[in-house]
């Protein structure tokens, strides 16, 4: 069953978010992952939102994701991140 994140962004440092952003997207390959999309919000069309970027980035399985995501290279990532931006992070799987 493949598994993907979704990220909401809002930037704090754009030069650090951008040194953040090349060196996590280098971390994603050897546990399969890809950047699917990314985008800038444009309008909040229902509910609310606190973020103004978005990405998605998919794994082969949930297993491959929460191995990144708990990774020695993407942990040694989070303080470079929480300078550079306030991010939520949610995993979700694809049913059969």
């Amino acid at each position: 069953m493949s598994a993907f994140f979704i990220v909401t962004t809002s930037i704090k440092d754009p030069e650090k978010f951008q040194e953040y952003a090349g060196k996590a997207s280098q971390t994603f390959t050897s546990f399969g992952g890809k950047l699917v999309t990314k985008g800038k919000a444009e309008s909040v069309l229902a509910g609310t939102s606190d973020h103004q970027n978005s990405a998605v980035v998919a794994f082969p399985d949930m297993d491959a994701l929460t191995g990144w995501y708990n990774s020695a290279d993407y942990q040694a990532l989070i303080p470079l991140r929480t300078e550079a931006a306030d991010m939520t992070l949610v995993a979700y799987s694809v049913p059969a």
